[in-house]
C-alpha cells in the first residue's frame, strides 16, 4: 500500500461485502481517516442440507481422483478447505490447485498447505481461463468448488475443451432484507459519498433497493468502487457515471481504488 497516498477523510464509503467480510476493509479505511458505513447486501452460508452435504463429502472423499481442483472466491477457499482438511490430513498429492485471484489463491494456500496458481493479470474467471495449464484439459477431471449458483463461464469454457467438471457447491449466498428506504437514508442523511460493489450479485441488489427514479439518479450519481472490468462494464450499463476498478477485491486493493477516488475528489 503507497503510504504517500492521499487520505481519505473526507469519503463516507458504503462497504457492502458480507458481514464476517468487513471488518479489515473498515479498519483499514479508518486508519486513513475515512468512515465506513457497514452495508452487507449478501449473507454467505454454509451449506446446511443434510442429502447435500452428504453428497458433498463422498465428493470430497474422492477428490484424489481429480486432476485439478478450482476455487472460485475466499467463501470457496474457506468452506470448501474445513471440508477437505476434515478428509485430507494433508491434500492429496498429484493435483494441481487453482484459484480465481490473488487473495483466494492466498486462502487456499494457507489453508492446505499447498502450491496454488492464478493468473497475475487479473482477478476474473476469463483470466484464469487463459492460463496455459487450462489450455489442453481434454480428459481431465476437474473440481470446481464455489457457491450454489452463479457463473457457469469456468465450466461451460473447460467442458467445451474437453474436460470433466464437477461443481463441489460449499456455501450459498442469501439477500440481507433492509427496509425500502435504508439505502436511500444513508446516502441522503447518512452523507454516504462512496459506494461499493464486489460482485455482479451486490451491484444488481443495490439497484433493487433504489427502485423510485430520484432515489435511482442519487446512487447512480455517486462514485461506486468495483473489483473488476467485468462488474465495472456491468455497472456502466446500469447507468453509473463514476466507475473505478481496483483490480481486487482485498482490503489493499480496495483501499488505493478508494485513495484515487479521494485524490479525484480533492482536484
Amino acid at each position: 500500500m503507497n503510504s504517500a497516498s492521499p487520505t481519505l477523510q473526507n469519503l463516507k464509503v458504503l462497504v457492502t461485502r458480507p458481514e464476517a467480510q468487513q471488518r479489515v476493509l473498515c479498519e483499514a479505511i479508518a486508519t486513513s481517516g475515512g468512515e465506513s458505513v457497514g452495508f452487507p447486501l449478501l449473507a454467505i452460508e454454509p451449506i446446511a442440507e443434510q442429502l447435500a452435504i452428504d453428497s458433498l463429502r463422498r465428493q470430497v472423499e474422492n477428490l484424489d481422483n481429480y486432476d485439478l481442483v478450482i476455487f472460485v472466491s475466499t467463501n470457496a477457499a474457506r468452506y470448501g478447505g474445513e471440508l477437505i482438511e476434515s478428509y485430507w490430513p494433508q491434500f492429496p498429492v498429484g493435483i494441481d490447485v487453482l484459484a480465481v485471484g490473488p487473495t483466494t489463491a492466498e486462502a487456499v494456500g494457507e489453508r492446505l498447505n499447498c502450491r496454488v496458481q492464478c493468473s497475475e493479470t487479473g482477478m476474473a474467471s476469463e483470466d484464469l481461463l487463459k492460463l496455459p495449464i487450462l489450455s489442453n484439459v481434454a480428459g481431465k477431471k476437474i473440481a470446481l468448488f464455489r457457491g450454489e449458483g452463479g457463473r457457469e463461464l469456468l465450466a461451460t469454457t473447460l467442458r467445451e475443451r474437453g474436460a470433466q467438471v464437477d461443481y463441489f457447491e460449499v456455501y450459498r449466498r442469501s439477500v440481507v432484507s433492509y427496509p425500502a428506504d435504508a439505502l436511500v437514508n444513508e446516502i441522503t442523511a447518512g452523507g454516504v459519498n462512496v459506494v461499493t460493489a464486489f460482485s455482479a450479485e451486490s451491484l444488481q441488489r443495490l439497484l433493487e433497493l433504489t427502485e423510485a427514479a430520484e432515489h435511482r439518479s442519487q446512487l447512480l450519481g455517486l462514485p461506486l468502487l468495483v473489483p473488476s472490468e467485468r462488474i465495472a462494464g456491468l455497472a456502466t450499463a446500469a447507468g453509473f457515471t463514476s466507475v473505478y476498478n481496483a483490480n481486487g477485491a482485498n482490503a489493499e486493493a480496495t483501499l488505493n481504488g478508494l485513495q484515487e477516488i479521494a485524490a479525484g475528489a480533492d482536484n
